[in-house]
């Protein structure tokens, strides 16, 4: 059937958090009223793009996109992904730059997309220095990269956000909402994706066991030199786990 792309929603600008690593807080619709805020993470290899939960931006902000290099490869990470808008603008991106797309086995994708490449732990990934996490136990796939560089950065679906605070992006009704259900905290799990995936909560001691310090989440934004310190601490309080490993 003919997928009918939605329009672009506001965005911030693309901005370089380490060299060639950008990040872009954009919006999305979840119902009318109801919008929020996501985030999409731009890696760069050379002249090629990897767009990591693609956001579709403003045709200014596609010139800006465009003048990093040339938009080679998107990924969806979450099988979940706060619900219905989940990958809605990946055939965009597909269509009009010829991307290919790489998601874990089992999604769902819009306009009929079929992967190009599954992504595996211990597999091929779309730019160098990625390595995949996924959690076993989800009962949608859920997976992170970890991009070793500047000390370890995850970087993230709905697993484990940074939303701090209602954002510009962020509707009225949809930040008093999301604040009731607790998503305004730093360095959090994500509320709705831990009630509706149900992980064991013994995949975190997993995610403690990785080497990073900072968090580039679809959800809020970077987390940038204590990343891992503060999710230990979220792990204890929000899971009541306490690791066996220590920060690093």
């Amino acid at each position: 059937m003919p997928y009918d792309f939605p329009s672009a929603t506001p965005h911030g600008e693309i901005t370089e958090i380490f060299p060639d690593i950008f990040h872009v807080t954009g919006s999305v619709d979840m119902v009318p009223g109801m919008r929020i805020s996501r985030a999409m993470t731009i890696l760069r290899d050379g002249d090629a793009l990897t767009l990591i939960s693609p956001i579709r931006l403003s045709e200014e902000g596609l010139a800006a996109l465009q003048a990093l290099g040339q938009v080679t490869h998107i990924v969806k990470l979450g099988g979940y992904h706060l619900g219905a808008q989940n990958g809605l603008d990946d055939p965009f991106y597909v269509r009009r730059y010829g991307a290919t797309l790489w998601a874990l086995a089992g999604m769902d994708h819009k306009g009929g997309l079929k992967p190009d490449h599954i992504l595996q732990v211990g597999g091929e990934m779309p730019a160098p220095g990625l390595s995949l996490f996924t959690y076993e136990t989800s009962t949608l796939p859920e997976g992170m990269f970890l991009l070793e560089r500047e000390d370890g950065i995850l970087i993230t679906a709905d697993s484990l956000q940074n939303w701090t605070k209602p954002d510009a992006f962020f509707s009225e009704i949809a930040a008093e909402r999301m604040g009731q259900a607790g998503f305004f905290k730093p360095a959090n799990i994500g509320p709705e994706w831990l009630r509706f995936c149900t992980p064991d909560p013994q995949e975190f001691n997993r995610v403690a066991a990785l080497h990073f310090r900072h968090l580039l989440p679809s959800h809020g934004t970077p987390f940038l030199g204590s990343a891992k310190d503060a999710l230990l601490k979220t792990f204890s309080t929000t899971l009541g786990l306490k690791p066996p490993y220590t920060s690093e």
